[in-house]
């Protein structure tokens, strides 16, 4: 790794290590489905230990943003996969186009929503933002057999607002329309949603339109 991210990995195992709390990881491993040990740390204490973490440290380069990112998703406990969706969001704009190889492992890899979703919107909607290429990487997300992939890409605009692409949008949901797995029919009704802040009468003309499953459609118009 690079002698950043040797030193930030450090810190967080030492860090993080030393504020386990074992009465509350079984249950908060049981809100995931024990799909993941974790370390008992609550959300509000994991940022103020974040930060102490990488205090004095300099800002991190693509490269130590990769090593780091992966070390994490190597340890067990989910705790440290969700620090490094933290570095990444907050430092995406540091990441060329190639990064979004490393953000299809971290999709693929140990997924569920609680990671697959900062990194959709947070990571590679920023890349697609700023690399305007990688759309056509999207557009072969959207079709993969991986679930992950399609809900990373159908999300990836979930903070676009008005620069929203919204063909691309509604072509994704009907693409994945008759989708059979929840998280995908989730992802169309809260993209949907999500878009109908900033264009409502598009989001109900689409909807109204298209024959979306049940869950997609009520969680699209949730707040119209």
């Amino acid at each position: 790794m690079t002698p950043l991210a040797t030193a930030v990995l450090g810190r967080l195992t030492r860090v993080y290590g030393g504020a386990r709390d074992p009465d509350r990881g079984p249950a908060m491993a049981a809100y995931m489905r024990d799909q993941f040990p974790f370390l008992g740390i609550q959300a509000p204490v994991q940022r103020v230990l974040a930060r102490e973490v990488l205090d004095g440290l300099p800002r991190p380069s693509e490269d130590d943003l990769r090593d780091v990112a992966e070390a994490c998703w190597a340890l067990p406990e989910r705790e440290y996969q969700y620090f490094a969706c933290g570095l990444l969001r907050r430092h995406a704009r540091a990441c060329s186009a190639g990064f979004l190889e490393t953000a299809r492992f971290l999709a693929v890899t140990k997924p569920w929503w609680d990671t697959v979703d900062i990194l959709a919107a947070h990571l590679v909607g920023a890349l697609v933002s700023a690399h305007p290429a990688l759309v056509s990487t999207m557009d072969e997300w959207v079709a993969d057999k991986d679930k992950w992939l399609v809900r990373t890409a159908i999300l990836h605009q979930l903070r676009y607002k008005e620069r929203t692409d919204a063909e691309r949008l509604f072509r994704y949901c009907t693409r994945q329309a008759g989708h059979t797995d929840f998280f995908v029919r989730k992802a169309i009704g809260w993209a949907l949603r999500e878009y109908a802040k900033t264009e409502p009468a598009a989001v109900r003309t689409y909807v109204a339109g298209h024959r979306l499953a049940p869950l997609s459609a009520r969680e699209a118009l949730k707040n119209l």
